[in-house]
């Protein structure tokens, strides 16, 4: 049996107010030809399928047109879990139906821990694979909360939750292999942040659960688990020196500083013997961050146009003078080539404005009214306008100040 790992699609993703459609349509349609040519029986997507909530009609054709797809293919079974990006009643939707094409949507913690507990067959009925489908745990599925508790008492007590969850599922599927005529192997999913892990400066990581504090170890996933499917972190990664527990990472670069990292999917072939190998994807939408002062920055757009590639760029000016026509010096230079400006940083700008920043007085060393006043100047209230408000801000601050006595 060969299984493929995958996470973090980010379905809907914008770059810098870009719309990247055609990265992910590019994207879906090679995995499904990557799931044919490599003859995958099961793919695993471990949450953060879309990028919001509330993903656009766009995001959603994509989405089930590649299941449509992949359900016509080799592949045999589906898993998908919600990520913490995820809305678990739009993936819960059509769930039931999806079933029946033996696509397997758990998008959040079910009424009954039981459903997280997948036994998949083969075509002749027989078990192959049993599946502890875990999505993202959000704290109200796991924790009950207490008056009086203390932050650390909470993510203790969330820890111990997730801990817990894996510990029920595992039991579970031990109870579940006695029953089996053979053993057969188990895999996990995750969507979490496991200590061991890394993630670098630009990939997009967004933070997990309270301050990214509650990391669980290696210890949660018990050896009786052949492989762990991990999704939150976009860098492909094993945990620590085990290859068995893994992320895949996100499949497109979530940011421009991060465009020139080599992403992958992960494929793992039961046999007698485990094995993994990385299967590296393609770029969709070359991108780059050129910086310096405006010589070197004219001298790097005029070589990335003669290779005649498509590209997203992001200009970070760190010139000795203010370039007051930078702007459209840039523009002109990347006019009739295939390069995008998706931002122009101004880094003198920014070091005059924070100048001014650090001359300003502290925080602690104004008044709530000095602060009131300097944003009604700030935001240019007209002067017979200020003393109105600034009596309305006085009573409000009178009344919030006697509430708190």
């Amino acid at each position: 049996m060969r299984i493929l790992h995958t996470s973090d699609w980010h379905i809907g993703h914008k770059l810098l107010g870009r719309n990247r459609h055609q990265e992910f349509h590019g994207f879906l349609e090679w995995l499904t030809t990557c799931i044919e040519k490599q003859q995958i029986d099961v793919l695993v997507v471990a949450g953060d399928i879309f990028d919001h909530q509330a993903p656009s009609n766009s995001s959603l054709r994509l989405y089930y047109s590649f299941l449509s797809s992949v359900s016509n293919s080799y592949c045999r079974h589906v898993i998908i879990v919600g990520g913490n990006h995820d809305s678990p009643s739009l993936l819960n939707g059509p769930k039931e139906l999806l079933k029946s094409l033996n696509i397997h949507i758990i998008s959040r913690v079910p009424e009954s821990v039981e459903e997280e507990l997948l036994l998949l067959t083969g075509d002749n009925g027989e078990p192959e694979l049993l599946v502890l489908a875990v999505p993202f745990l959000h704290d109200r599925d796991i924790r009950s909360s207490t008056a009086g508790e203390s932050v650390e008492e909470k993510q203790q007590k969330l820890l111990s939750g997730i801990y817990d969850h894996y510990a029920t599922l595992c039991k579970m599927a031990e109870q579940k292999q006695q029953t089996l005529t053979k053993k057969i192997p188990t895999i996990a999913t995750g969507h979490l942040f496991c200590r061991g892990a890394t993630t670098q400066q630009g990939d997009g990581m967004r933070e997990l659960y309270v301050g990214n504090l509650i990391q669980v170890g290696l210890d949660c996933f018990p050896k009786s688990i052949d492989y762990v499917a991990l999704g939150h972190l976009h860098s492909t990664q094993r945990v620590g020196d085990d290859p068995s527990r893994r992320y895949s990472g996100s499949p497109l670069s979530m940011n421009i500083a991060e465009g020139k990292t080599h992403k992958f999917v992960v494929m793992i072939d039961l046999a007698s013997e485990i094995e993994i190998t990385e299967i590296p994807v393609p770029i969709f939408q070359r991108m780059q961050r050129i910086s310096g002062n405006l010589d070197a920055i004219l001298a790097e757009i005029e070589r990335l146009s003669d290779e005649q590639e498509s590209y997203f760029l992001e200009i970070d000016y760190k010139g000795k003078r203010l370039a007051e026509e930078l702007q459209q010096i840039i523009n002109e230079a990347v006019d009739n080539t295939q390069l995008e400006i998706l931002r122009i940083q101004n880094r003198r700008v920014y070091d005059a404005l924070l100048k001014e920043t650090r001359d300003m007085p502290a925080l602690n060393e104004l008044s709530p009214q000095d602060v009131f006043a300097q944003c009604l100047e700030a935001n240019s209230i007209p002067e017979e306008q200020r003393q109105e408000l600034l009596e309305d801000f006085a009573l409000v601050l009178d009344q919030v100040t006697a509430q708190s006595r």
